[in-house]
This record gives C-alpha cells, sequence and structure tokens, in this order.
C-alpha cells in the first residue's frame, strides 16, 4: 500500500472519492484530499481524510510530503494562488501510457479568467484565482519536448489577455505543430489575432457562447459580445480556418420552451462544427446556489446529479423534466445524419473531411470504445493527426501568402480536424 494517497474531489465523483479514501485509510494510508470541492463543502470530506488541501496544490503538496515524513502531518493545509506561476515544474508526460490517449500533451498556458459567471466553478466562494501566465518561451518548450503533433490547452480561457495570447502564438509557430484551445468570444474584437492562431496552429476552438439572449448573459454577469453579433464572430474564426465548437447552457431564466429549436437551428444556421450542451448547473458556493437556495428552487442536493445533464432545479418557464427532454432532444438533432449534412462546408472539396470528422466523432462510440479496450486509440489515432498536421501546415502557408484579412476565406475542414 502507498504510504501517501492524494485524491482530487469533483462534485459528481465526490461519493467515489470518499469510497476511495475509506479504502485506502482503512489498509493504512494517509489520504490527502484537495479539489473544488474540498474548498466548497469541506465539512462532507473532513470524515474521509487525514489531511485537506485548500488552494494551489503545487506550492501545498511538498510541504504535506515533508510533514508526513516528521510525523508531524496537519489536518488543514492552505495556499493562495499568488505565486510566479513561471516557476511551477512542468508535468512528468513520460509516465503517461501513451497508447491510451489521442494526445498526452495537454498544456497549461494560464490559470484563471477575466469573467466570474455566477454558474462557473471560478465564481466558488473562497476561491481568489488571479489571471496567472507562464512565459510562452516555456509553453513552447513542453510542447516541442513531447513528441505528439497535436496538443490540447486546457486553460480555462486562453484568449484572456490578448497580448499574451499574441506572443504565445508568435512562440508556438516555430514548432510546426497544432493545437485547439478554449476561448471566450470576444478573442475575436481583433480579427488580425485570429490569424495569428491560425498561423501558429490553431485548428479548433472551445466557445463558451452560454446562450442567445443577452438577458441571460447579464444575469449571469459574463462580459460577452451582444448575441446579435455572435455569427459575424464565428465567421471570422472559420475565415481563418478554425473550426467551432459552440458551448450552450440550457435553463436560464430567461429560457422558454422554444430555446431548444431556436439554439439547434443557430447552430446549424452558422455551420459550426459541433456543439456542446449543459443544463444549467448550481455548484456548491457559486453565486448562482446561493440565489437559487434562497429561492427555494433547488430540488436536492444529490451531488451525483450535478453533473449537467440534469435538471436539479426549478426552472422558471419550464419544469424540469421538460428542460431534461429539451438537453436529450437537441442531442439527437445535432448529431442526426440530417444536422451533420446541414453544417457541411460551403466548399465541396472539404465536405468529404468534414463529413469524416462528424462521424468520427459523433456517431462511432462502439469504435471508439474498441479502440480503448485493445489500447488502441493512440495507435490508430496517431496517423491522423499527423497527416492533418500536415495539411494543416500547407494551409498555413497559404494563409500567410494571401497576406490581409480581406483575401478570400480558407477552408474551414482543410485546416485540420
Amino acid at each position: 500500500m502507498p504510504e501517501v494517497v492524494g485524491i482530487t474531489v469533483h462534485l459528481t465523483f465526490a461519493r467515489r472519492a470518499f469510497e476511495l479514501a475509506d479504502w485506502y485509510r482503512r489498509r493504512g494510508s494517509k489520504v490527502v484530499m484537495g479539489g473544488l470541492h474540498v474548498l466548497s463543502c469541506p465539512e462532507e470530506c473532513v470524515p474521509h481524510a487525514d489531511a485537506l488541501a485548500l488552494g494551489d496544490g503545487v506550492q501545498l503538496w511538498p510541504r504535506i510530503l515533508a510533514d508526513v515524513e516528521s510525523g508531524r502531518l496537519q489536518r488543514r493545509y492552505a495556499a493562495a494562488y499568488e505565486n510566479d506561476y513561471r516557476e511551477d515544474p512542468a508535468p512528468r508526460r513520460c509516465i503517461l501510457p501513451r497508447k491510451s490517449f489521442l494526445t498526452t500533451t495537454s498544456l497549461i498556458a494560464t490559470r484563471g479568467c477575466h469573467n466570474r459567471c455566477g454558474f462557473c466553478y471560478l465564481a466558488t466562494e473562497g476561491l481568489r484565482m488571479p489571471y496567472r501566465m507562464r512565459d510562452p518561451s516555456q509553453i513552447a518548450a513542453e510542447f516541442e519536448a513531447d513528441d505528439q503533433p497535436y496538443g490540447v490547452f486546457i486553460d480555462n480561457n486562453l484568449g484572456s489577455r490578448r497580448d499574451y495570447l499574441r506572443a504565445l502564438c508568435a512562440a508556438l509557430r516555430p514548432i510546426r505543430k497544432i493545437w485547439s484551445a478554449a476561448i471566450t468570444i470576444d478573442v475575436t474584437d481583433d480579427p488580425s489575432l485570429i490569424r495569428d492562431m491560425a498561423l501558429a496552429g490553431c485548428t479548433g476552438v472551445f466557445v463558451g457562447l452560454e446562450s442567445l439572449t443577452d438577458e441571460n448573459l447579464a444575469d449571469a454577469h459574463k462580459k460577452t459580445p451582444k448575441t446579435a453579433d455572435y455569427a459575424r464572430r464565428v465567421r471570422i474564426l472559420h475565415d481563418c480556418g478554425i473550426q467551432v465548437n459552440g458551448s450552450f447552457v440550457l435553463g436560464f431564466d430567461h429560457d422558454r420552451k422554444d430555446v431548444f429549436a431556436r439554439t439547434a437551428a443557430w447552430v446549424e444556421q452558422n455551420r459550426l462544427e459541433c456543439a456542446t450542451f449543459h443544463i444549467l448547473t448550481p455548484y456548491p458556493a457559486t453565486p448562482l446556489f446561493r440565489q437559487m437556495e434562497g429561492q427555494g428552487r433547488l430540488l436536492h442536493r444529490d451531488w451525483n446529479l450535478y453533473d449537467t445533464a440534469h435538471a436539479v432545479f426549478r426552472p422558471k418557464h419550464m419544469t424540469p423534466e421538460e428542460l431534461e427532454h429539451g438537453y436529450g432532444w437537441m442531442y439527437q438533432r445535432l448529431f442526426s445524419h440530417r444536422s451533420i449534412w446541414r453544417r457541411r462546408p460551403d466548399d465541396w472539396r472539404a465536405v468529404a473531411p468534414y463529413m469524416a470528422m462528424s462521424y468520427l466523432y459523433k456517431r462511432s462510440n462502439r469504435f471508439w470504445h474498441f479502440l480503448i479496450q485493445h489500447e488502441l486509440v493512440h495507435t490508430v489515432w496517431r496517423p491522423l493527426v499527423e497527416l492533418t498536421r500536415v495539411r494543416h501546415l500547407r494551409f498555413r502557408q497559404r494563409l500567410a501568402e494571401r497576406g490581409g484579412l480581406d483575401a478570400a476565406p480558407a477552408n474551414v475542414v482543410t485546416a485540420g480536424v
């Protein structure tokens, strides 16, 4: 048995985390728990842990291990997020089993977000996370050192500081790889920055559009452009060959029963390559949770169901059952043959790659289960990603040659999967 076990506790997996912690403790291990659920609901975690870590685990972990070795483990450790992020060690990706992953290059260049949306876990009471950045040269070196053609930035919002994102793009461009990231749509305020992202290898973005109703966004305190301008901003990304996965939250107080059909039609009309949907979920210790609790609208506190796929509160203009049904209907619609075809690119040369990507991503669950079960994910995926990288290098050359932003738009799918 290990002497020390560290467990990150997330809301929907809290019960399983407690089961694992109890199992290890019965066998003599010391269990240290950290994560957002420890911050938001510490009283639930105390009975299952020898110590709680609240805040930046990178700072706390060496202190915790030293105290274990000296026999002075404390019940509670706390650290702020105010250290120099550039001094954090790079992850040891060499210990990951490559054959089990699409890519082992998950990168974190920044921590935090300039938004504090009321429904987001970053708004958890007690969480003070300033926007912190690592040197662009550090990120480029990490990316280059891991022998992978494709990387995923898992930052909350890579575009919160546009000057930083531009510098990061300049550092990434020479390494000739491809990547994707999460951003907010206001990054398109500067179209030249979107072009820099494409020239640096960005092939896709996850964008928290959240809602097509301005009042919902205002209630959530999200700093974002008007929803009437979303379509134009999506075109800016498409014109630079960047695919868009739009994320939408359903069940806001200004959402009525037509929100499902209206949102699905907008996704198809603007030809988003992918869309992700979430039922509005009041996470503990967030402003949204306090609001729902104060209004008596919470249905229960079964954290297993706080997974954005279940209605755990009473919506204003529909029943919880209608909200769940509409959520499921949207995935059925957007993953249907008809919807995939409706969102095909205008350029006929891009239709075949788009269809292949769409069906591989949206309608191939059995295939993915087979690859995962037999540890073939990397073996099968690597050649496809390398082909995409090579294709994207040719695209970048054409994009650089055409100069300004007024030239003919790019082919969104041939830019990369």
